[in-house]
This record gives C-alpha cells, structure tokens and sequence, in this order.
C-alpha cells in the first residue's frame, strides 16, 4: 500500500524558493529505518512523517542521514499540508506530538504560526578553526542545546560566506547558524544555517534556527516581534515574536508536488 506524499516549499510565498520538505502521512506509527530510507531517497533537508492520534497528530522529522528533535519548516508545511487537504479546518490550530514536546499551527490568512520553545544560545569559548572554516572572525559564538550561533561583523559576510564543509562536519554541535545585523530596512537580522554533519551542508531556511536567533537579536535590539531573512541561494522570510519561554514562528507555504509513494 502506498503512502500520500507532499512536497512544500516553506518560509516563502513562492515555488522554488524558501526551503522544500516532504509530507508524508501515515495511517499509523512507521519503521524508524524505513522513514530514514525514505528521507534519504527524498534527500531534502528534513522530511515529515505525521500520523493521527488522540486530538492530535503524531510527529517525526528526518534529514537525509538522521532523525532530528526539533524542525521548524517541515512543521509548518505538514500543517499546511493538512489545512489544505481538507484533514484540518483551516481556521482550526493544529496540535503536533514530537520529541520536542507538543507543538501548535494556527493560521491567520496566508500566514502560518508555529509555538515552538525559545532556544537561546548562551556565550561559549570560540571553537578551535571555526574562523578558519568560515573564513572570518566572529563577534559571538554561543551555543544552545543544538546549535553553535555565529555572529558575524557584517551581512555581506554572512550571504556571502562560502565555508569549509569538511572543516564545518567536525563541529561537535547539529548544526552552524551564522548570522548578522540586517543591511535591508525590511529586516532585522540575516542569517544562515549549515549542518553538513546531519547530511544537509546548507539547510535553505531553518525554523529551529530561529527559535535561538529570535532571543539573541530581540535582547541585542530590545524588540519581541522581528523579521529574519536567511540568505541562501533560495532565500525566506521567517517572523518571530518573542513570548517568554516560547517563540512564535510565522511563514508562508506553496505546495509543489502532491502524489504517492509506493513502498
């Protein structure tokens, strides 16, 4: 039997850009090697796997090489992918279970909304070659739970770092968020993300990413609602609002592909 699959590209209101997850919906709970072949065929930067529980529904999210505890674009784009296939009522939150706790998604028009936990990353000593790999001096290091956070002088050094990969998957961390203040109006801050130890050199735009961005630059800039534009080569919009303990996330989605995996 088949399973329905999705493709979205989330953090954008355009095909092709922001950063494309699969959806893969499941009648029941599935094989962990399994979901992890499956991901790895699809070979996005994370790719879902939802099915219905009691009032909820059940979440897990996988890179093309492991299962990761927390996933801020694939989120939104099961959400959206359950709005738009008519499983939720588009002006109902949705409640996910994952190995972050339970996450929400509400929608506001074209907007989505993720509650995800603040992640804030608190100042470490800086990591022997990382100046090296990233071919510049950072300002900050920090490190959350997950991730180093980098800042570095200028936006022109973030969007146009080209780091040492190999040097990069030798970081003890999931992955390098490297960021910056924003040299467009529109924004507040720039940022990218790199995890080529999880099998994803550079994730598009990273959700997770900005539940520790959101507290870094909301605290340097006093501001609890704020815009992040993370400048890869596909490029997205995330915005944050601060809530205490928690962040809410906000974007856009475009389904580009809906169909049927067969195995």
């Amino acid at each position: 039997m088949g399973h329905e699959l999705h493709v979205v590209d989330a953090f954008t209101g355009h095909p092709f850009r922001g950063n494309p997850a699969g959806v893969c919906i499941l009648d029941e709970p599935a094989d962990p090697s399994w979901m992890q072949q499956v991901a790895a065929e699809l070979n996005h930067s994370e790719t879902a796997f939802l099915h219905p529980g009691s009032g909820s529904w059940n979440l897990r999210w996988f890179t093309p090489a492991q299962e990761v505890e927390l996933c801020g674009h694939a989120t939104l784009a099961a959400a959206f992918v359950l709005w738009e296939t008519g499983r939720e009522q588009p002006g109902s939150p949705v409640s996910f279970e994952t190995l972050s706790g339970t996450l929400t998604a509400r929608r506001d028009g074209e907007w989505i909304y993720l509650d995800f936990p603040a992640e804030p990353a608190g100042e470490t000593e800086p990591v022997p070659g990382l100046d090296r790999a990233l071919g510049a001096t950072p300002v900050f290091v920090g490190r959350n739970r997950f991730d180093l956070l980098v800042e570095l002088p200028a936006a022109a050094d973030v969007c146009d770092c080209e780091p040492d990969m190999a040097a990069l998957a030798a970081v003890p961390a999931r992955g390098i968020i490297v960021t910056a203040p924003s040299d467009l109006p529109a924004f507040d801050f720039v940022s990218r993300f790199f995890a080529p130890a999880l099998g994803v050199p550079e994730d598009p735009v990273t959700g997770s990413a900005h539940c520790c961005l959101g507290p870094y630059w909301g605290e340097k800039l006093h501001k609890t609602e704020l815009f992040g534009f993370q400048c890869s080569l596909r490029g997205g919009t995330v915005r944050v609002t601060l809530n205490g303990d928690r962040v809410i996330l906000g974007g856009h989605a475009v389904r580009v592909f809906s169909g049927q995996l067969l195995v």
